[in-house]
């Protein structure tokens, strides 16, 4: 089942994304990227089709609803990213800015992105967690799991490489056969997308890149105890606090090793 899901969302994907990039350019749905070239945005989208369908055929053959709540936390960020890739002011960035501005009385998408964001993670973390305490622990780490993946995204392929890593230590460290199913649905489809955006030809935007953060931290919030998750969530505050102050960019420009996964395949 592995792999035909992983087949029918690859191929599904190939297939669909030069009808998608059309659509993108012919409604003027373009931005210029950190080189001033102009390509389409909001291509994240393309994610989105064959997860519908690989998802209708995994619900018909395990009758789990885990895939409702996957699917939903996905469908809601991924329609908060179009509307920031759509309409998006640039001049406020990073959590603190976006939330000084909305204490200031203007509220711009990246603090809506934000608050929305939040509230999807609550609503996933009631519905999976046991206490209050794992309430806590699950909105939070839904939350900076998706932020993580938009701080990610400044360069050409850079958070498709975070999320397949990520992907791939989840697909052999979850234990049920179905999770691993739930991972693939998604992973197909970006593995599909990824030469695309790692040559620059298109921009997923925040409409792919939340879709990649919630879906980790998801997964992660579904599957591991609390001492793991516990962990992860201390990471996570520990990468935002750096990047709070220092640019993740040259972070990784400065390391070797990091800079080279960065620029591999460009």
């Amino acid at each position: 089942m592995i792999y035909i899901v992983f087949l029918i969302g690859f191929l599904g994907t190939l297939l669909i994304t030069p009808y998608f990039k059309s659509l993108l350019i012919e409604s003027n749905i373009v931005r210029k990227n950190y080189r001033q070239d102009l390509i389409p945005v909001c291509a994240g989208i393309i994610l989105i089709p064959m997860l519908i369908i690989n998802s209708s055929i995994l619900r018909y053959f395990y009758k789990s609803n885990e895939v409702y709540i996957y699917l939903f936390g996905i469908m809601s960020m991924a329609f908060i990213g179009i509307l920031d890739d759509l309409i998006g002011n640039r001049d406020v960035s990073g959590l603190k800015g976006h939330f000084k501005s909305l204490l200031n009385g203007k509220l711009t998408t990246g603090g809506f992105k934000a608050l929305f964001g939040g509230f999807v993670a609550l609503l996933i973390s009631v519905s999976i967690s046991s206490n209050i305490i794992d309430i806590v622990v699950n909105t939070l780490l839904i939350a900076l799991s998706t932020n993580l993946m938009n701080l990610l995204d400044l360069r050409p392929g850079r958070a498709i490489k975070g999320y397949l890593f990520i992907s791939l230590i989840l697909l052999f460290a979850v234990s049920r056969y179905y999770d691993k199913l739930i991972i693939v649905l998604l992973m197909s489809n970006v593995a599909a997308y990824f030469k695309d955006d790692l040559k620059a030809n298109s921009m997923m935007g925040d409409t792919g890149s939340n879709v990649l953060g919630i879906a980790t931290g998801i997964i992660i919030a579904y599957n591991f105890s609390f001492v793991v998750r516990l962990c992860v969530l201390i990471l996570l505050i520990l990468i935002h606090v750096i990047t709070e102050k220092y640019s993740l960019t040259k972070i990784i420009e400065n390391n070797k090793i990091l800079n080279y996964i960065d620029m591999l395949g460009r």
